[in-house]
């Protein structure tokens, strides 16, 4: 069984005291050269909640996720999986609407 770290479990409780489906909410911790990096996969209608207005949610779930790292000496960083069924188009095909706006 994968050991949970400090990080991990803190940023897994935050958001299933968000979130409506709290059993679909997975956090994956890597570790590079750059830190920890905590990767957050939520059901779809989710999102919305985990974001929220602006990004604010989605900004103080980073600030508390970097606060732990300080604590325990890391660089801890915060990432919202997109799920699979996404609407938003995928990065490529923004930037063409972009060029093709541009000409």
């Amino acid at each position: 069984m994968e050991e949970k770290h400090i990080d991990q479990e803190f940023i897994e409780y935050v958001i299933k005291s968000l979130v409506s489906h709290p059993e679909e909410v997975v956090v994956e911790r890597k570790i590079d050269e750059m830190g920890v990096l905590l990767t957050l996969k939520v059901n779809p209608e989710d999102m919305g909640l985990v974001i929220g207005k602006k990004g604010s949610t989605a900004r103080a779930i980073r600030t508390l996720a970097r606060i732990i790292g300080l604590k325990n000496h890391a660089y801890v960083n915060f990432k919202i999986a997109e799920p699979e069924g996404s609407l938003r188009p995928p990065r490529e095909s923004m930037e063409s609407v972009v060029e093709e706006l541009k000409s």
